[in-house]
């Protein structure tokens, strides 16, 4: 699925590939999609992202609690490491602290 700025998300098996730029538009577009296809992944792929905002983070994390809470996390987005660290989330895209 294709938001109108070129992000996508795509389902290969257990794996969720996301790529493009995650920010406000594409976060919104691609949100109805991404509930169904992130239920039952086992790991979001982040390799292809070319930007990252926060409202981007906040899909990711969305799909990784949809998925489950515990995918493994794959590639790295730009960005991705000092937003996690400014939202205090852990490694899996759950709130750090947060009970399982």
């Amino acid at each position: 699925m294709a938001a109108a700025d070129g992000a996508r998300a795509r389902r290969e098996g257990e794996v969720l590939h996301l790529e493009g730029r995650l920010d406000r538009a594409a976060a919104v577009a691609l949100w109805p999609t991404l509930q169904a296809l992130a239920d039952g992944a086992r790991a979001l792929e982040l390799g292809a992202i070319q930007a990252l905002d926060s409202a981007g983070l906040a899909l990711l994390a969305e799909a990784a609690a949809h998925a489950g809470g515990q995918v493994e996390i794959r590639g790295d987005a730009p960005g991705l490491a000092e937003l996690r660290a400014a939202y205090r989330l852990d490694p899996q895209l759950n709130y750090a602290g947060a009970s399982p």
